[in-house]
């Protein structure tokens, strides 16, 4: 070897982007946007990627009582990334690891599951692409765009109540240029079962998605991270739809939540529409979930408790302004209303977020400062009952 691989990992940490050989045609090099890139020829290539966000917020009593009522202080998530292709460029893959807590769906569970993503990719031009494995269904905007690469510390209640999250299967995806237009058509055929599920039932996911970029494309792909940080010198806008059947789901949000006691399943049928405007540093995105269960919500169990699959709408807002390259301020308004059925077992939800992020290496580095308020049934006064504050201080740290 010309050079020891940790020596090239530390040239690349420090900076350095120029390739270095390590080996017979191997060569390393580090790419800002990128990572790090072992590339050999035109048979091998390896982007290696890894990002931590360490969290710190208090949550109050009460709206009216500000006194700790719980904390959220912890490493929030902790990944490590590789991606690229073998053999051929038209042949790729993305292996996604998690080692923290809630990465590991170890709040909950007692299994530690580290794989988020696994997929083998054969892309065979520009337009297309046919994935298997396991990785995010197409599903809402937030959901799909990184959680390292939005604005706030965590998504809405509206992507937590309704999301659809990743799951196993078969994908299909095309992009292309009509005139000015730029149109992606996404599909999905899954499991059903969420990630890292043992073999299932009959009931399969049906998932699929239509998005609309009349002026073109995003500079960076910006419709993909939050936030105007290329600041667009035109007008860029996403529109996009999408719906998702899951037959026979065993869980209460499909691939998410709660096991259906006794073997119980519900089918869930959820309907998602988001957009995105950015233009000179401004960002405005907007989402709308629509979920109905086929049969009783509230599924009952043999020996007296229930489990809640969430049937309603929820819509959230987004508004963001960069004040010069590196700083930027974002509000956001979310709204979770449970259907009629569910009235009395379940509340309609609001909440409020302020903040503020200091880039220092885009959405890689960063620090983000919030304040929350929360509250329910449509009352926001600070002394009504589930009210309540929050302050969050995050730190962002990858390559």
């Amino acid at each position: 070897m010309r050079l020891p691989f940790l020596l090239v990992v530390l040239l690349a940490l420090s900076g350095t982007t120029s390739a270095q050989r390590i080996g017979e045609g191997l060569t390393a090099r580090f790419d800002r946007a990128k990572g790090l890139v072992l590339e050999r020829d035109s048979l091998f290539k390896m982007t290696v990627r890894f990002r931590m966000q360490n969290r710190f917020a208090l949550l109050s009593t009460s709206g009216d009582d500000l006194t700790i009522g719980s904390s959220d202080i912890r490493i929030r998530r902790m990944r490590l990334r590789f991606d690229g292709f073998v053999l051929s460029p038209k042949i790729q893959y993305k292996v996604q690891l998690g080692f923290s807590k809630a990465d590991m769906d170890l709040v909950d569970g007692t299994v530690a599951q580290p794989i988020r993503d696994a997929v083998g990719i054969y892309a065979p031009d520009a337009h297309w692409s046919f994935t298997i494995g396991q990785t995010k269904l197409p599903g809402n905007r937030q959901r799909v765009v990184s959680s390292g690469a939005l604005q706030l510390p965590d998504r809405s209640i509206v992507n937590a109540a309704f999301t659809l999250d990743r799951d196993y299967g078969v994908f299909a995806g095309w992009q292309g240029r009509i005139r000015t237009h730029e149109l992606a058509v996404k599909a999905a055929l899954t499991s059903g079962e969420g990630r890292n599920a043992s073999p299932g039932d009959d009931g399969l996911c049906y998932t699929g998605r239509l998005e609309w970029l009349p002026f073109g494309g995003f500079t960076d792909e910006g419709d993909y991270f939050e936030g105007d940080l290329a600041q667009e010198r035109s007008v860029k806008l996403a529109v996009a739809a999408g719906y998702s059947a899951n037959i026979h789901a065993r869980r209460a949000g499909g691939q998410l939540g709660e096991f259906f006691p006794d073997g119980q399943a519900r089918t869930l049928n959820t309907f998602i529409a988001d957009a995105l405007l950015k233009f000179r540093g401004l960002a405005v995105t907007t989402e709308f979930c629509h979920r109905e269960v086929v049969g009783q919500p509230v599924v009952m169990a043999a020996d007296g408790g229930s489990v809640l699959a969430l049937e309603g709408w929820g819509w959230n807002a987004q508004l963001s302004k960069l004040l010069g390259p590196k700083n930027e301020v974002v509000g956001r308004y979310s709204l979770v209303v449970p259907s009629a059925r569910l009235m009395g077992s379940t509340s309609q939800r609001e909440e409020g977020w302020l903040g503020y992020t200091r880039y220092i290496n885009h959405h890689r580095v960063k620090m983000q400062g919030a304040v929350s308020y929360a509250w329910t049934e449509g009352q926001a006064a600070v002394d009504t009952p589930g009210a309540r504050w929050g302050g969050w201080l995050q730190v962002e740290l990858g390559i």
